[in-house]
């Protein structure tokens, strides 16, 4: 279907999702690792149950990561089996972990002392003994990124100059298995070496870590921080030095790794769901002020761009794709709201002849698209979200909210 029937069979603004695509980018992701490891899909990314389906299931299927009670219930809606997610976070509560742990998951990545114990607590209280990864913040980082996750001070992982001292306090809480290690130090590389070097690091942290501690690790997960383009034209970067490089780096320090020891794991988001993922919006006015051309579209940050609340994505860099004359002009895209803080783009480079009716495109929108936006800011309807596959639409939801009683 083409943007224009599709649009008027689901209204804009509109999320379409390409499932061939999303497959293709596992199929890239399994070919750039050692066949021996297992690959998370982060439902942050996306945490719509079709997407994570379709990456569970056929050849190479993904385990999914999870970081609240919702991503679990989309995980599980999906068909994991819960003894095979790996629930983490840094601000794990006992309310939570006791509807995960009552669900089944036993693998959980713990982020210090006190998160360690929360878990432990809660596995006792069910009568069983879960496995858990310690997640380590490493003392340096070996690469530059746009998102630092670990290597400063952070709410996340264990400050690895701590371990001395922690360690005896770790072993010792009950109904808890510690099983291996758990590092995410950076999101969305700039190149392949940054990411390499980060793997590499990560993996001798681990082996001395082991050594120095004593501490079988059986299960290692590295982390990712594959990149992907976000609301702008491009494809997904390939990554051919990787697998050398971690068959280098894993032979050096765990020298059995073929056989299962440790078992291994990347996780991934935005490079798995990123590019399948198109938003088409509607131009709805089109004004000039004091010089500036403003585009108001139907899609606002309640729609795109909630993570610009963080501050360092604003403003979004959101390209506008449509057919027409090859004549263009600049113009400030804003959404729908009533709030100067709807602003998608500045200065963003438009076809010259647009006018209110005509539908634009948002490229590479499947990840950290709706659910990371601002969706019940000013109370506007959530776009429905379709999606494709062979060329035909398999699925069409739209998400809903709502406010119930709750009784003390």
């Amino acid at each position: 279907m083409t943007p224009e029937e599709l649009v008027a069979a689901y209204g804009s603004p509109l999320y379409v999702y390409d499932l061939d695509r999303l497959r293709a980018a596992r199929r890239d992701l399994r070919a750039t690792l050692p066949e021996e490891f297992d690959i998370f899909y982060s439902l942050k990314a996306n945490p719509h149950p079709e997407i994570v389906r379709a990456l569970r299931t056929g050849e190479g299927g993904c385990r999914a990561e999870v970081c609240s009670l919702g991503e679990l219930a989309a995980a599980l809606e999906a068909g994991h089996p819960a003894d095979r997610i790996l629930y983490g976070g840094p601000g794990k509560t006992t309310a939570e972990l006791a509807w995960a742990c009552a669900q089944g998951v036993r693998e959980y990545s713990v982020e210090s002392l006190g998160d360690l114990r929360r878990v432990g607590e809660v596995a006792g209280a069910h009568g069983v003994t879960v496995d858990c990864l310690l997640r380590i913040n490493s003392d340096s980082s070996a690469a530059t990124t746009s998102i630092r996750m670990t290597g400063t001070p952070s709410q996340f992982g264990i400050d690895a100059e701590t371990l001395p001292e922690l360690m005896p306090q770790l072993r010792a809480v009950p109904h808890t298995r510690i099983v291996g290690l758990h590092f995410y130090p950076l999101s969305n590389a700039r190149d392949e070496e940054s990411l390499i070097a980060e793997f590499r690091q990560s993996i001798a942290t681990a082996a001395r870590i082991e050594a120095d501690h004593d501490l079988p690790v059986r299960f290692l997960d590295i982390g990712g921080g594959f990149a992907a383009p976000y609301t702008v034209p491009g494809d997904r970067p390939v990554y051919p030095k990787v697998r050398a490089e971690l068959t280098d780096a894993l032979d050096l320090h765990f020298p059995q790794w073929r056989t299962g020891t440790p078992q291994l794991a990347v996780e991934s988001g935005r490079y798995l769901a990123g590019d399948c993922g198109e938003l088409f919006t509607t131009v709805t006015n089109i004004k000039t002020s004091r010089g500036r051309t403003f585009l108001v579209l139907d899609a606002g940050i309640n729609t795109l761009g909630g993570m610009a609340g963080l501050g360092r994505l604003l403003p979004l860099s959101v390209s506008v794709q449509r057919t027409g004359t090859d004549a263009t002009g600049k113009a400030t895209l804003t959404g729908p709201l009533c709030t100067p803080g709807d602003l998608l783009g500045r200065d963003v480079t438009v076809p010259a002849d647009l006018v209110p009716g005509d539908i634009v495109r948002v490229p590479n929108i499947g990840g950290y698209g709706l659910s990371a936006s601002l969706v019940t800011f000013l109370s506007r309807p959530a776009p429905v979200e379709v999606f494709v596959s062979g060329g035909e639409v398999v699925a069409a939801t739209r998400l809903e909210t709502s406010r119930v009683p709750v009784r003390a």
